[in-house]
């Protein structure tokens, strides 16, 4: 195996081991090896584009390219041309991909379930890393730069694992650079024998390593390289933020701490694996609990409030905790005439699940839990502090069933103040779809009540459909596309319902935790994984934050919604599993003309302002495909167009004098026989040179001639004393050219036009000017750093 070969497999071999530090991210290792066979294919590639020999900047496009091609042949393959040839449709489906992947990152926990659009991360990241590696180590052969790439790899890893176990795996990342080094050196002393460095000695010559020398710059960038490399990848992990254990991970312990400092409600991603647990095969149970509430159907266990709305999330506001008072004070604004009835509940959190947060009823007045727990009056939460978790705690909490009538929530006047400013605000990005939708279903409520209970209803009327498998996510762009498809589950449905509210003025969060479960014959109430929800929370004046239930055929209504409810829903859990794919009865998306029995409020408005909105929100989207687009257009004929730039320039005549035009004539003479396999020598004489061409270019008749021809002006201008200016040169060229596309092979002739071999020089000046950059740049570093260097040296 020849040297650049070794490296190209060490290159590709280095890559897929710092590759390993993503497998536990992840529930399965499947993808490893679908990467492993890309990149393989990545590298051979490279291997051939060099062999061939193409230019190093082409070499590295045409790996690309094929990477490309591979990515959408395997996650869009019925939106290609052919099976093989990525169209737009196609470009359009691997962004919707990479896109869903985005979201599933911050949707589900550790180790994640390997979606299409995470496996394409996942590849496609992969395929990155081993294209910069091999362009570094063996395009430009320079292997030590190309641990950065490698170090990027890991660092992205150890830091969305929070740092654990990352050990073996950066061993084995830092083994394949290792590898990666060994080869480039057998191979540069394979082909110049060994370096040496440093000054003579007095006895001879000098190695690195000899007493009193100094190891050469390479070696001395090597070590450097290696120190920023070892050190980054001691602190990155430590600096990365780490994603979260996820809402209802059962798998992880420890995680879901409490904030730090005594603040904030953690670092837990509150929405991580909610869908992920949905859609579990087994509705494993997480929790038991004994209550003596008369309200079973109305038993949610509420774990969180989110009420920070920042356009791409939903997330808890960072607020102070305390230590959990013996009497929590009075829900916020609830006034003394609200009827409520005092429920106890003892709680047993099941060992698997380990959580930083406690499931309680709301509002709770008392806690008793055992170990270390902190209490956030803003959203009456309970969080755990220091790696407290849920893990097999039993805890009691006494709470109220709240029972306000419809008419004190129709009394409730507008609210005012903190809780008006802050949760009513919603983000400029979100699209003006959610308010006219909100507005339009509620043109005929004449107070906030009225206009809650339309919004519910909106929800329930049958128009949407309830799918786990829905796509998900809770920022503008996922609100905006649920009212388009009018398909999802309950995080699609409390989050749209939060934020039509909020741009109603509305006071509103969204709440994260569980339904009350299945009571056993023993009256026990068993809460399990597919249990899990969320349900928007509006601010009333004088009743407090209420919850509503837009997700039809789960959860339930509660009593002071569901008796003004004209489809006669009432406060009855609904009997179908949560984690159902599918809902009964739930009717089709609506078209665009309604149905008379569909005519109901703003149900044939939705439609036309949905659509308005998707495409507003697809703008940047659209936006980014054209860019795509054009670069992949463009970057394959830039050879053509510059050599066809500079064909034009050199033969279009214009102020130059004689000589410089005969000779500008000759080179794109001996470039257009470079573009059709003839290769120029510099040391031949011009007549050799154009006997060359003329016998491999198998020319004759008028191109024979003007080769001849070109050839005497040449020789004239080079040695005459007083050359004359020859005319018709250019005409001369265009002759031969012609004379050489008619002896050529149809492939010859398709690369003399499309990748031209003579536009290696178009790399050789950017190569050039970039080597200029960096050595001034280099000059003045060198003499900033040098009184620096000078100290240094003193101070030792």
């Amino acid at each position: 195996m020849s040297g650049r070969a070794r490296l190209t497999v060490f290159g590709a071999l280095a890559s897929m081991m710092a590759a390993a530090a993503l497998l536990p991210l992840t529930a399965t290792s499947g993808w490893l090896l679908r990467a492993l066979l890309y990149v393989s294919l990545q590298a051979g590639v490279g291997a051939v584009a060099r062999r061939i020999p193409l230019a190093r900047p082409l070499t590295v496009l045409v790996q690309a390219l094929v990477s490309f091609i591979v990515l959408t042949m395997t996650f869009a393959p019925h939106q290609t041309l052919g099976g093989i040839v990525p169209g737009p449709a196609a470009v359009r489906e691997l962004g919707q991909v990479l896109q869903g992947g985005l979201d599933d990152v911050g949707n589900f926990a550790i180790p994640a379930p390997v979606t299409p659009g995470i496996r394409l991360l996942l590849i496609g990241g992969t395929l990155v890393v081993a294209l910069a590696v091999d362009a570094i180590a063996v395009t430009y052969n320079s292997a030590a730069p190309a641990g950065l790439p490698l170090l990027a790899l890991y660092s992205v890893a150890a830091g969305l694992d929070d740092g654990g176990g990352a050990w073996p795996y950066f061993m084995i990342a830092a083994a394949g650079y290792l590898l990666l080094l060994l080869a480039e050196g057998r191979d540069r002393l394979s082909r110049w024998g060994r370096v040496f460095g440093g000054s003579p000695a007095p006895g001879g010559w000098a190695g690195p390593a000899a007493a009193g020398g100094s190891a050469t710059a390479p070696v001395r960038t090597g070590r450097r390289i290696g120190a920023m490399a070892l050190g980054i990848a001691l602190i990155a992990p430590a600096v990365l933020p780490a994603l979260g254990n996820g809402l209802l991970d059962p798998t992880r312990h420890g995680g879901g701490s409490g904030g730090g400092g005594g603040r904030g409600s953690g670092s837990v991603n509150l929405v991580a694996a909610l869908q992920d647990n949905l859609n579990q095969p087994d509705n494993r149970e997480v929790l038991s609990y004994r209550t003596d509430s008369t309200d079973l159907p109305g038993m949610y266990l509420r774990i969180a409030a989110l009420d920070k709305f920042d356009g791409k999330e939903w997330t808890p506001s960072d607020r102070p905790v305390e230590d959990i008072p013996p009497q929590l004070p009075q829900p916020q604004g609830m006034a003394s005439d609200v009827k409520f009835k005092p429920v106890t509940t003892e709680v047993q959190v099941d060992s698997g699940y380990s959580q930083g947060l406690l499931p309680m009823p709301f509002p709770a007045l008392n806690v008793q839990a055992p170990g270390n727990w902190k209490f956030q009056p803003e959203g009456r939460m309970v969080i755990g502090q220091h790696g407290q978790t849920t893990s097999e705690v039993r805890y009691s909490v006494t709470s109220m069933q709240v029972m306000p009538t419809a008419a004190q929530l129709a009394a409730a006047p507008q609210a005012t103040g903190r809780i008006a400013d802050e949760y009513t605000q919603v983000p400029k990005s979100l699209p003006p779809v959610v308010a006219q939708t909100a507005l339009s279903v509620t043109k005929n409520a004449t107070n906030d009540y009225e206009r809650a209970l339309d919004l519910q209803r909106f929800f329930t009327s049958g128009d949407f459909v309830y799918n786990t498998e829905a796509k998900a996510g809770t920022g503008v762009d996922a609100i905006a596309r649920f009212l388009q498809t009018k398909e999802g589950f309950c995080v699609h449905f409390a989050f749209t319902m939060a934020a039509m509210a909020r741009t109603l003025h509305i006071p509103a969060r969204v709440a994260i935790g569980f339904t009350p479960g299945s009571q056993g014959a023993d009256g026990k109430m068993t809460v399990g994984l597919k249990d899990a929800h969320a349900w928007p929370e509006l601010y009333f004046e004088g009743v407090g934050w209420t919850r509503f239930e837009p997700t039809p055929y789960r959860g339930s209504a509660p009593a002071y919604t569901a008796s003004n409810t004209p489809t006669g829903g009432d406060s009855t859990t609904d009997t179908a599993p949560h984690g159902s794919t599918t809902a009964p009865a739930a009717q089709p998306s609506q078209t665009d003309s309604c149905a008379p029995d569909h005519r109901a409020q703003a149900d044939c408005t939705l439609p036309s302002a949905a659509a308005g909105g998707g495409s507003g929100g697809n703008a940047g989207q659209i936006a980014l495909y054209a860019v795509l687009a054009l670069l992949v257009v463009s970057i394959p004929i830039t050879p053509l167009l510059w050599r066809s730039r500079l064909r034009a320039r050199r033969l279009g005549g214009g102020r130059g004098k004689a000589d410089g035009l005969t000779l500008s004539a000759w080179r794109e003479l001996m470039d257009t026989g470079w573009d059709y396999g003839i290769l120029p020598d510099e040391s031949e004489t011009p007549r050799r040179a154009t006997a060359r061409l003329v016998e491999e270019g198998r020319l004759t008749g008028e191109a024979a001639t003007a080769a001849a021809a070109l050839a005497g002006a040449v020789e004239r201008t080079l040695y005459a004393p007083n050359p004359r200016p020859t005319p018709g040169l250019a005409a001369e060229v265009h002759r031969v050219r012609k004379g050489l596309h008619a002896s050529a092979s149809r492939g010859t002739r398709l690369r003399a036009l499309l990748l031209p071999r003579s536009s290696a020089r178009m790399v050789w000046a950017v190569s050039a000017r970039w080597n200029g950059f960096t050595q001034r740049v280099s000059t003045r570093f060198g003499r900033l750093s040098a009184p620096l260097r000078r100290r240094s040296t003193a101070s030792s």
